[in-house]
């Protein structure tokens, strides 16, 4: 499975959440035989949504076909929701990518370039019924394949995503290698990483932190549904 040297695109933006980007970057930069790339439209530094600045090595102007295009969320990802040159890009390496993947709210940019529809895809919690808003088949677990779909759920997830991809990419034994030689061996010290497992008040703070956020990611969302349908 190694006989293709492999480009492999993640996209990055000021407002991202750095670790969907990141930790996936981390394990597929380690693929064997591949070049990890971090897109965006140019490449000056780009800053996450706690600050942490990052440097693009590829901008959309220069890249060529990628074989996996991978999609980050956070906060910034509202902003894209109608930014056709970024949606143009995705679509144009869709076309000919061997794996479409994205990472926490990254599929709510995936949804609006109309790269999910008819697919199954899963998001960060708090973002699930935003996805339902498209023509996707929303299925709430860590990591989701369709075909050549793959998403993450939120944040952490994009670990497990990672591993998965590298799986898919080449075999399982790579994955594993990698997976020991990281030491990724989770052991969460609270068990509230999760709603379905969390108490009902920290679930119902989270949902106040995030209300200001979740507010405007509701209508961009629903307006990108709707150009979405009229195209």
């Amino acid at each position: 499975m190694t006989d293709k040297h492999l480009q492999i695109g993640i996209i990055v933006f000021d407002g991202m959440t750095s670790l969907d980007a990141l930790a996936p970057f981390e394990v597929l930069a380690r693929t064997p035989n591949s070049t990890c790339h971090l897109v965006w439209k140019h490449c000056r530094p780009i800053k996450g949504d706690t600050g942490l600045i990052v440097t693009p090595s590829l901008s959309f102007d220069d890249a060529t076909q990628l074989d996996v295009i991978m999609v980050p969320g956070g906060p910034g990802q509202n902003d894209l929701m109608a930014d056709e040159e970024l949606l143009g890009f995705l679509r144009k390496q869709a076309a000919g990518a061997q794996w479409v993947t994205s990472v926490c709210t990254g599929s709510l940019l995936l949804a609006a370039a109309g790269l999910l529809n008819g697919y199954k895809a899963t998001s960060h919690w708090l973002s699930l019924d935003f996805l339902r808003l498209f023509p996707v088949e929303v299925v709430p677990e860590r990591v989701v394949i369709d075909r050549n779909r793959v998403t993450g759920g939120g944040v952490t997830s994009g670990l497990d995503f990672a591993f998965v991809l590298l799986s898919l990419l080449r075999g399982d034994e790579a994955a594993r290698t990698l997976q020991l030689l990281m030491e990724y061996d989770p052991a969460p010290p609270f068990r509230s990483g999760h709603p379905d497992v969390a108490d009902v008040g920290t679930v119902d703070a989270v949902r106040q932190l995030a209300a200001g956020m979740l507010e405007k990611r509701r209508a961009v969302c629903l307006e990108a549904a709707r150009i979405l349908a009229q195209r």
